[in-house]
């Protein structure tokens, strides 16, 4: 995988992932990237007009069916997306015509997906497209779509085809029988049950054309109703088409095609519905929200996730969970696992406990399927399953068939030994009920399950007579790669903890609520030899740790394994078990995750044996570089991370952290193309409060001891604890300038120049004049004094700082300073339409060529938001190995981020950069970031510089790096 090109395809923003070029190799894992949702259902981000190979899939909560292999899986629902434009006959399509300008957005604040194309069809007609949609989280059975499309040099002939796609599919299973299909008030409508399953979906879809006389027909295919709008495209002129769906199931009312129809006949405009939804996105951002400051692409990484596992959560249905993809993909069949009570739960409990609620409780809907599990293993109580889905009965395969078609069919030990998720569970509930105080979700549902499967460890838990002690075996504890082990450590002392926590229940039940104690000690049969057992195998359940050395050995004979040193298998894109084989890693100290150091974190919050810093600390030596933490498990970058930080090592930390935030985004594993890494995720937020933030749960709520990474200025984020809310606002050290900032003429001379920063106006092209024009035309709009002496000021500034400067004392709200930002960056994109190679200043295109022939590296430093486009139409790209622009960071020049974030993207330090600037603003970023500034223009304005010229005109890279290394000073 080349990540450098996956970053060149992203530029990050505090708020949004925006992708700047289609690449058809990535198509299924940007699906997954671009994924959105609303708790109630799951859409990957496939295009509306569709394109080949494209896995396209909307997943609902709970909606499963009988499939071959895999016992059941969330069934592939109707595509609501399918919307097409057609210019004249010629059908829009990414694999046809020319793609001459394209951007993808996600943006997270306000749950939206949208895209831009420039496209130029066969027949030479260009037209711009605007898509945006959303899945509402107002109401979470209306869908959105929009479609803005504006002809830019043709007037002809358009049409639009919106239509649900009746014929989703499974990897080539159907898990849909059509009953019913029809219009209505010029709505069309699907009406399907489940093969299986026998739940029955209603979908129906409306159509709306404003700024245009159309005509609306409908065209009724078998499986596939379709609304078509035709009318006149006028050049210059932006048509917006928009599609309304509306979707419900036989698990949410009795007749869910009528209920659709129902509302979608009385749906307000896509502005209002626009408008809730984003009200509803306020308050749960409001809760949730993690921001950085210092590190615009951590924390574009953090919301993602965030959001990934938000738009996941079920908020009105507590007979669902959160499967370990999400809603996001086919990858483990919706199949829910422990990463939802012990990677994703913590941030539910922390900022949305009513969502964290109903996860638990889907635990008490699903308890019969684990008591089923329990009795045909031969045990008592409730054991609960591996792979669990709507019944909670066991959904693991047992046999999965091999990739080598001669091979054998593989044994999937999992569904018989991984029984640690009983106990996992247990801990789930247990710190839910500890920070929420819900005394009362605990006596009506968890204090149950607790105490049911500490009747199952009760009759799973063997005595050995010769050592006089209590012992499991044959199980597979988090580490996988093993899968037959003897007394797992981090199984036993889960159970042990699980034991003492289901005691210290039936005593509080005892205590506060009598009746319900009773009833079940009755039901469950809670004899007085039970818990005198529970309390002995609590004291004799054998836990093997050596006090002498700190050591805690994984399982028995481990230590005796073959030692391994991975960094002999190095570089590697697969896991060790690929590489090994299954019967030779389990022979091996090779971990796929962590399990001694899983069960150090588990006990780290409340400080339980075996955990101490010490004992982490020797764990930490002997485990973490056997631990397959790259290819193993995508659950372990996160946990190593929080650990690492706990110890001390904070480089370590930030990149076990950045290896979790960036798997999906940036396909760090090479699978997110079968959907959203779930507990990773919920890993991320982990990682940033509780390592990071050092966040400890006291008598008094919770308390931060933080330890930023390097270059975060500030982490803010709330935790709920007990009826109040804790804000948190930490503040990391303060970078001097001294470190950052060289003495010049010490490093003249020395430092070699590696890398050369080019602003762009003024520097490379003069699109100054552009900006001067639609900044005047803004303030003329507004009734502002500006002229040319003002503009000006305005060299090398922001857009938002301009318009500050602009508007002087005069107050404006927030949301009308974006909107004329807005219309300000609108005028000028119109303005610079028709730049090209022809605009590039003298000088600028010679010097690129010599710093590329000298293998100099070159990035752009520009505060402009549009400096790729300017970029890719001066013709310049190809040189260009890095771009920092106005989303790049947040704190405009003369703050050094924007050349310091061209630096690190580059790979290089400062001092080896210089920066060619035509702004005294820039010249001082320049000079803050520790690096030479080649000032272009008088001195008045730059004379700040290391060197000053008039212009490029005429300069050459041995001449400049002469004068720079000599101090000379050029007028």
């Amino acid at each position: 995988m080349d990540a450098k090109n996956l970053n060149l395809d992203f530029i990050y923003t505090d708020w949004s992932l925006i992708e700047t070029r289609f690449d058809p190799e990535k198509i299924h894992q940007r699906e997954t990237v671009f994924t959105i949702g609303n708790g109630y259902l799951g859409t990957r981000g496939t295009f509306e007009e569709s394109y080949p190979r494209a896995t396209t899939a909307t997943l609902l909560q709970g909606v499963y069916d009988d499939v071959p292999i895999v016992y059941t899986e969330l069934a592939n629902c109707p595509d609501w997306l399918p919307l097409t434009v057609s210019i004249d006959g010629d059908r829009f399509r990414l694999d046809r015509g020319e793609v001459i300008g394209y951007e993808r957005k996600l943006d997270l604040r306000r749950a939206v997906l949208s895209r831009f194309i420039r496209w130029r069809s066969p027949n030479g007609k260009t037209v711009d497209l605007q898509f945006d949609r959303f899945a509402s989280l107002a109401d979470p059975h209306i869908l959105c779509l929009r479609c803005q499309i504006k002809p830019v040099d043709f007037s002809g002939l358009i049409e639009v085809q919106a239509s649900i796609n009746g014929y989703p599919e499974n990897q080539g299973f159907n898990h849909w029988e059509l009953i019913d299909q029809g219009k209505h008030h010029q709505n069309a409508w699907l009406h399907l049950r489940t093969r299986g399953s026998r739940i029955s979906l209603g979908i129906a879809t409306g159509l709306t054309v404003t700024d245009a006389e159309a005509s609306l027909q409908i065209n009724n295919s078998p499986g596939y109703p379709t609304l078509i709008a035709a009318f006149q495209g006028t050049s210059g002129q932006a048509v917006t088409v928009e599609k309304m769906v509306t979707i419900f199931t036989s698990r949410d009312v009795e007749n869910p095609l009528e209920a659709a129809q129902e509302k979608l006949t009385t749906l307000p405009p896509y502005p209002i519905l626009l408008k809730e939804h984003q009200q509803a996105w306020e308050q749960i951002w409001d809760q949730s929200d993690v921001a950085v400051e210092g590190d615009v692409r951590a924390a574009l990484a953090i919301r993602y996730n965030l959001f990934q596992l938000l738009i996941a959560a079920p908020q009105n249905d507590d007979k669902v969970s959160i499967p370990a993809k999400t809603l996001s993909g086919f990858g483990y069949r919706g199949h829910v696992f422990w990463d939802t009570e012990i990677f994703i739960l913590p941030l539910f409990i922390y900022t949305q406990p009513a969502l964290a609620r109903n996860l638990l409780t889907y635990r008490y809907h699903t308890i019969a399927g684990a008591r089923r599990k329990a009795i045909h293993y031969g045990y008592k109580g409730a054991m609960y399953s591996w792979e669990s889905a709507d019944t909670g009965d066991e959904v693991t395969p047992r046999w999965l068939p091999p990739n080598d078609p001669y091979g054998d069919d593989i044994r999937i030990w999992c569904r018989d030994r991984e029984i640690h998720i009983s106990a996992d569970i247990a801990y789930a509930m247990w710190y839910y009920w500890l920070v929420t105080g819900d005394d009362e979700w605990m006596r009506d549902y968890g204090a149950e399950i607790i105490l049911d499967t500490a009747v199952f460890w009760g009759s799973r838990v063997e005595y050995n007579t010769k050592y006089e002690r209590y012992e499991i075996c044959g199980v597979i504890g988090a580490d996988e790669y093993h899968e037959l082990a003897n007394n797992n450590a981090f199984n036993n002392r889960m159970v042990q903890w699980h034991l003492e926590k289901a005691i210290h229940t039936q005593d509080w039940l005892r205590e506060k609520y009598p009746d319900k104690a009773k009833e079940l000690e009755e039901k469950l049969q809670l004899t007085l030899s039970r818990r005198l057992r529970w309390q002995d195998i609590i004291a004799n359940l054998w836990i093997p740790y050596d006090a002498k050395t700190g050591l805690i050995e994984q399982a028995d004979g481990f230590f005796q394994l073959e030692d391994i040193n991975l960094a002999d298998y190095e570089p590697r894109t697969k896991s060790m078990q690929s590489i090994l084989g299954i019967e030779a890693a389990n022979k091996r100290q090779v971990l796929k995750q962590p399990d001694v150091l899983m069960l150090l974190y588990l006990m780290r919050e409340s400080e339980e044996f075996p955990y101490s810093l010490e004992v982490l600390a020797k764990n930490w030596n002997y485990y973490a570089p056997r631990t397959d933490i790259t290819y193993g498990s995508s659950l372990g970058p996160a946990i190593h991370g929080i650990l690492a930080s706990d110890l001390g090592k904070s480089e370590e930390a930030y990149g076990y952290f950045m290896q979790a935030a960036m798997v999906d985004i940036e396909d760090v594993r090479g699978n997110a193309d079968d959907g959203i890494h779930a507990a990773s995720a919920g890993g991320v937020w982990q990682a940033v409060v509780f390592g990071f933030g050092g966040i400890k749960l006291t008598e008094n709520g919770p308390v931060a001891t933080p330890h930023l990474p390097k270059g975060w200025k500030r982490l803010q984020f709330k935790l709920y604890w007990r009826g109040d809310w804790h804000e948190f606002d930490l503040k990391g050290e303060t970078e001097t300038m001294e470190a950052q900032n060289t003495n010049m003429s010490e490093s003249s001379g020395q430092t070699p120049i590696k890398g050369v920063i080019f602003d762009l106006d003024g520097v490379l092209t003069d699109t100054a004049e552009y900006h001067y024009r639609a900044w005047q035309r803004l303030a003329d709009e507004e009734g502002l004094p500006f002229n040319r002496q003002a503009n000006e000021e305005l060299r090398g500034v922001s857009r938002r700082e301009s318009l500050l400067k602009i508007i002087g004392d005069k107050h404006y709200s927030e949301a009308q300073m974006q909107a004329m930002m807005e219309r300000k960056n609108r005028y000028y994109v119109e303005s610079i339409e028709n730049i090209s190679p022809d605009d590039l200043l003298p000088g600028a295109l010679d010097l690129l060529k010599e710093l590329r022939s000298a293998g100099i590296k070159i990035a752009l430093g520009s505060a402009s938001k549009n400096a790729r486009p300017v970029v890719e139409k001066l013709g310049i790209g190809e040189y260009i190995d890095a771009i920092a622009d106005g989303f790049s960071v947040q704190q405009p020049k003369p703050a050094p981020d924007l050349f310091l974030f061209a630096a690190k993207e580059l790979g290089l330090e400062p001092g080896q950069c210089i920066v060619v600037e035509d702004a005294g603003a820039g010249v001082e970023a320049a000079l803050a970031a520790g690096m030479r500034a080649v000032g272009l223009g008088p001195v008045d304005r730059v004379g700040e510089a290391t060197v000053v010229l008039p212009s490029l005109a005429g300069v050459n890279w041995r001449d400049l790096q002469a004068s720079l290394n000599g101090l000379v000073l050029q007028n």
